[in-house]
Order: structure tokens, then sequence, then C-alpha cells
């Protein structure tokens, strides 16, 4: 006589799920453990790597930032001396100080390097030296949306003085657009408007003194907007 069949509970089911599903991982462990191994390795080198170079930029970004506060000094002083403005680039090697150069050569890839960059591309462009001002001002990379703007502000003063007005316009309106609600975007909305003028777009200087003037009514751009619409009227 046949005896009934034992009735499999859903706990022995689980069980031998769980079962097979443990020796298909070991068995697959087993037969992969070479790769295995070098995969974990070289996760771990790569997450080494990264707190190592995360360590690194913290560490030479205090290092620009000490080393701008100290050549700061000189480059501010050059509003009543344009000398300085040389100085601040070069620095005084002989004294220990850095120049804007140096820490934007050493330090480029940092926020207080950055920062330096602005400043070195300002020293430039004071210097009358527009070529090298407008390369430092176009690799500006910071995330100041003031400072974004500065130098799109900066590439705008420099076509602008090589005669390239439209490039200039073009500039100044896209520092406009960057922070639209700054003290500086009637300045320049009115750079890009004179500029745009001057390379012979005269619609496009009268729409930006329209809005200049419907936007920022209080400022004295605004006030003195009606006499350069005169000249560009079309």
């Amino acid at each position: 006589m046949l005896k009934p069949k034992k009735k499999i509970t859903r706990k022995e089911i689980k069980q031998d799920a769980l079962l097979t599903t443990y020796v298909k991982i070991t068995s697959f462990y087993a037969e992969n453990k070479k790769y295995i191994s070098y995969a974990v390795t070289a996760l771990v080198v790569i997450v080494i790597g990264i707190i190592i170079y995360v360590n690194n930029k913290k560490a030479n970004n205090d290092k620009a930032a000490t080393e701008l506060g100290k050549v700061f000094t000189i480059y501010d002083a050059a509003s009543s001396d344009a000398r300085q403005y040389k100085m601040a680039i070069d620095g005084q090697p002989e004294r220990g100080m850095m120049g804007l150069k140096a820490i934007v050569d050493n330090y480029g890839n940092t926020e207080s390097g950055e920062l330096a960059r602005f400043y070195l591309a300002n020293a430039y462009y004071c210097l009358g030296n527009y070529d090298e001002a407008l390369k430092q001002y176009d690799n500006f990379s910071g995330k100041n949306e003031l400072l974004i703007a500065s130098a799109l502000a900066g590439v705008g003063s420099c076509y602008e003085a090589k005669g390239e007005y439209l490039n200039a316009a073009s500039s100044f309106e896209k520092a406009a657009k960057t922070i639209s609600n700054s003290i500086n975007t009637p300045d320049y909305l009115n750079s890009a408007a004179r500029c745009y003028g001057l390379g012979g777009e005269k619609e496009k200087a009268v729409t930006l003194l329209k809005r200049l003037k419907k936007e920022f009514p209080k400022s004295s751009f605004a006030r003195d907007a009606d006499r350069y619409l005169s000249q560009f009227s079309v």
C-alpha cells in the first residue's frame, strides 16, 4: 500500500529556496573569486583615490587662500599706484610672496585659485594687456554668480578696448542675464547698448535702453538713457 506523500510546508519551501540561492552564490564566488577580488581591490583603490583627491584639493584651496591674502594688499594698493598691479601679478619671490599668476598656475583648480584668476585678469586689464586679461576672464570658472557676471563684463571690456564692439556687447548682455537683479545689471545693460550702437546694431541698442528704463528706472544709467536713445533712434 502506497504511503501518502508528505505535505511540504511553506517554511520548508522557503528554506529550500534559500539553500539553493546560497549554493548558487557560493558556487559563483568559487568560480569567480579571482575576478571578484580584483573588482573589490579596484573599488577600494578608487575610494581611497577620491578621499586623497578631496583632501588634497581642500589643502590646496587653503594654501591658495593664504597666498592670495598676502598678495591682495599689493593688488588693493594698485588703485592709487598702477605700478602695483605688475607687482601683484609677479609677486615678490625673494620675500616668499607668490604673485597672482603663480597662484593661478599652482592652484587654479581651487575656488581660491579661481578668485586669484579673477584678480589676475583685472590686473592685466588695468595694465592695458587686454589679450592676457581676456584669456584669464574667459578661463574663470568660479561658482559665485556676482563674480561670473563680473568676469563676463570683463570679457566685454576687453573686447571694447580692442574695438570688437559686437563681441563686447554680447558679453555685457550675457553678464546682465547672469544676475538680473544686481546693482551692476543697469551698468551691464548700458554697456551692451553702447557697444551695440558702436557696432552698428542700433535696434538692439534701443531695445536694451528701453529695457533699462523700464526695469531700473531709478538707476543713474536710466536717467541717461533718453540721451542715448535720441542718438540711436532708427
